[in-house]
């Protein structure tokens, strides 16, 4: 955001002139940086309530006029003053609407003038002057830096002739493959190749194959595909393998001597029913005032994982285990994650623990971290550890409900102060031997992974807090946090509209503590309804998201000022990073650096990002390899997202989403609402709006692409919402005509 500061007082509204010409010298000032109509009013000082509306028209009026330019959609820019030589990063398509993006604007780039740049690659371009009512084109003059990238695909290879027909939405193209470069693959393989020449003169690049992943629609193909999509490791290097297991527990009398030792107080984990990494444990013992002593106990990973090995090296590059529907691919080698760190039952184990004394009404009296070594009692699944709560019976029936008792008091307190409610239940599916979706359930979470979750963000807190929170002046040592920057204005103002034509009221213009209990009240108030899921999405979506830095700002979703990851080492970087900065400092040292730290903090945040793209990805493949088994079934749904292309909806029996193409709706020609969240006819004015309730039959099941395509059947409406704005067809009704196919008179929107 601009450090620019505003202009002028508030309270006075200004004139259309005056309001012309300071937005054209903001812009000025900063002419590389785009910014929204929020931090441009902000910047010139147009603080009158009636100005937002003033800013919005005149950003459209100087758009329009050609007088600044749009580069995305509601965020402008001076217009450019460049030469005709800039540098950019060269942005590729498969549709063929590529581009380069110089200063945040993006140049339009035709295939002619592309000198066949990738996605990514850093070229030199040469900008043509924009003339009115036409967008600037560049031409591509030298490529200065290309983007180390690999493609995925599926081999086709006959006699004469051998391509690898490409999945990338970055390359329309087939890449050649000379046969000597095939690495033994065969038509119908899928594989990964990269490119090695293209010519200017030839269509389509030449390559060769990196890797054959297996035949295509074989499960462990297409997931590792998937992975290779991301960038993401899909094999584990035999060297850090091996180096893994040459280590040895190495549980001796010297190294229990300088622990704490809690082998003899009872301790369990609970966790998933195929989890196989165990990474922390509680302990429970009720102290002779009367107090309970709760142990946090994580695996010590750090102990066996020495800064600069090989298995850390790797570990650091890779950051996180990755989820995927069928599998996990971990971030430590299975002698690590599976074996010597995973804390099993009835075996000694090395952790790093918070230790806390609690009174009855779940207040932390004293607290202690340090490194300590358990031995578990018992592995609880969260089903048998809540069949105990329910039943007040089975094995350690009493921990397991004092533990509860307390991490529901822990939890009001938490809520009480602010934090946020979402408890959205998950799609998973029951796959068979061969990796084939047949049946779909929902994953809810229940009073014990409460109770696990609550302890862990006790630790996580109090780890943070330990090192963050400083008196007398003093300045905190570097740290990892994990932080949650407070949610945009105009994101959350956006979903309060929404929920608002639900009838759900949320408070968007109090404090954050105000914000957050209104929206609390809103899930709960939501709870068990047909817009649940949707309402749930979208205000995660409103948020911003969690990343890890050294820069302290806090957790907003959990309305916390210190929070960190400490309890997950076996399946994260940061955790292990975490421990190590805290033995550092417990032994008296120096505060680490800043900048590294904070590098692979950044590092760490990307790398996950990719996990959830491709946990995402994966799950969308396994949606339509389910749903392809029935098409032609008609579901009922919620529409859970519009875009100029068509709206997509979400099915209430199993949470499958998929399109409805705008191109399918040929009763009218329809354009996108994006305030609204609606596609509006233009003809007779239907509307599909972000939570309507419809009727769809499935149409289309392309696994290639990950995609569901559904047919419209019935509209059956939003209740909430006002009749005039309900869809009608040509007879005064609400229901829409059935899907037919309208061939070449089809009107769609381009």
């Amino acid at each position: 955001m601009s450090t620019q500061q505003p202009e002028q007082s508030p309270g006075k509204r200004m004139r259309k002139k005056e309001l012309q010409q300071k937005i054209l010298a903001f812009l000025d000032k900063d002419h590389k940086k785009a910014f929204n109509y929020k931090q441009i009013a902000f910047g010139i000082g147009a603080t009158h309530p009636a100005n937002r509306l003033d800013v919005i028209n005149m950003l459209d009026e100087l758009s329009a006029a050609d007088e600044i330019n749009e580069v995305s959609l509601g965020r402008y820019k001076a217009k450019a003053n460049r030469g005709t030589e800039n540098v950019g990063i060269f942005i590729r398509r498969s549709t063929g609407r590529n581009a380069v993006e110089i200063d945040d604007e993006h140049i339009l780039v035709a295939e002619r003038n592309s000198m066949h740049a990738l996605n990514g690659d850093k070229v030199r371009v040469e900008v043509s002057a924009s003339r009115k009512g036409q967008e600037p084109e560049a031409k591509v003059i030298e490529i200065l830096e290309p983007k180390d990238q690999v493609f995925i695909g599926t081999l086709e290879v006959d006699k004469n002739y051998a391509a690898l027909v490409t999945d990338s939405k970055y390359l329309a193209s087939d890449i050649i493959i000379p046969r000597s470069k095939l690495k033994g693959g065969k038509n119908g393989d899928k594989a990964i190749a990269r490119i090695t020449v293209w010519r200017d003169d030839e269509k389509n690049p030449r390559g060769e194959v990196v890797d054959i992943l297996g035949r295509k629609g074989e499960n462990t193909a297409e997931m590792h595909a998937i992975l290779a999509e991301f960038g993401l490791p899909y094999k584990y290097p035999e060297n850090v393998e091996n180096a893994a297991n040459k280590i040895e527990a190495g549980i001796t009398p010297e190294e229990v001597a300088r622990r704490e030792d809690f082998r003899n107080v009872t301790t369990f984990t609970i966790d998933p029913r195929d989890a196989k990494d165990f990474d922390d444990a509680l302990s429970l013992r009720q102290l002779a005032n009367g107090n309970w002593e709760v142990g946090v106990h994580i695996a010590d990973v750090t102990h066996y994982v020495k800064p600069g090995s090989i298995i850390d090296k790797e570990a650091q590059s890779r950051a996180t285990s990755v989820y995927l529907v069928d599998r996990t691919i971990p971030m430590l080698p299975e002698h690590l994650s599976n074996g010597i760190c995973s804390l099993r039952p009835n075996e000694e184990k090395l952790t790093f623990s918070a230790i806390f004394e609690v009174d009855r009404n779940a207040n932390v009296v004293n607290y202690r971290i340090g490194r300590t070594v358990i031995r578990s009692d018992r592995r609880f699944t969260y089903e048998e550890a809540q069949q105990i709560i329910e039943t007040g019976e089975g094995e350690y029936a009493r921990e397991i409900n004092v533990l509860n008792d307390l991490a529901k008091q822990l939890r009001r307190k938490r809520y009480d102060a602010g934090a946020l409610e979402f408890d959205r239940a998950e799609v998973r599916f029951d796959i068979d031997k061969d990796g084939k979706p047949v049946g779909v359930y929902f994953k809810e979470s229940k009073d014990a992974n409460k109770l696990i979750e609550e302890f862990m963000l006790l630790a996580n807190l109090t780890v943070a807090e330990s090192i963050g929170k400083v008196t007398d002046g003093k300045k905190a040592k570097t740290f990892v946090y994990r932080v949650h920057d407070n949610p945009d204005v105009e994101k959350i103002s956006n979903f309060a509209m929404i929920a608002s034509r639900f009838g759900y009221k949320v408070n968007v213009d109090g404090k954050a503590k105000e914000v957050n209990k209104s929206l609390n009240r809103m899930l709960k108030d939501v709870k068990g309804k047909g817009e649940e899921n949707m309402l749930s999405i979208l205000a995660i979506r409103s948020m911003a998201k969690a990343v890890y830095t050294t820069d302290n700002i806090g957790h907003y979703g959990l309305a916390l000022d210190y929070y960190t990851h400490f309890t997950s080492p076996i399946r994260r970087y940061p955790d292990m990073m975490v421990h190590r900065l805290l033995a550092k400092y417990a032994e008296g040292s120096r505060s680490a650096d800043k900048v590294k730290v904070d590098d692979q903090c950044k590092h760490s945040s990307d790398m996950e990002q990719l996990a959830a793209n491709a946990e995402r990805a994966s799950i969308r493949y396994k949606q339509v390899e389910f749903m392809r088994d029935r098409l032609g079934q008609e579901y009922e749904g919620v529409i859970s997202g519009v875009t100029e292309w068509g709206f997509y909806v979400e099915l209430d029996e199993n949470m499958c989403e998929g399109l409805v193409p705008v191109r399918d709706l040929a009763d009218d020609y329809y354009d996108l609402d994006e305030k609204n969240y609606c596609l509006i006819g233009r003809k007779h004015h239907n509307r599909y709006t972000l939570g309507d309730r419809v009727k769809v039959q499935v149409a289309r099941a392309d696994l290639e692409r990950k995609q569901l395509d559904f047919a419209l059947i019935e509209d059956t409406g939003n209740p909430n919402r006002p009749k005039s704005l309900h869809p009608v067809n040509g007879n005064g009704g609400r229901n829409i005509p059935r899907h037919r196919s309208h061939g070449g008179n089809l009107r769609r929107k381009k």
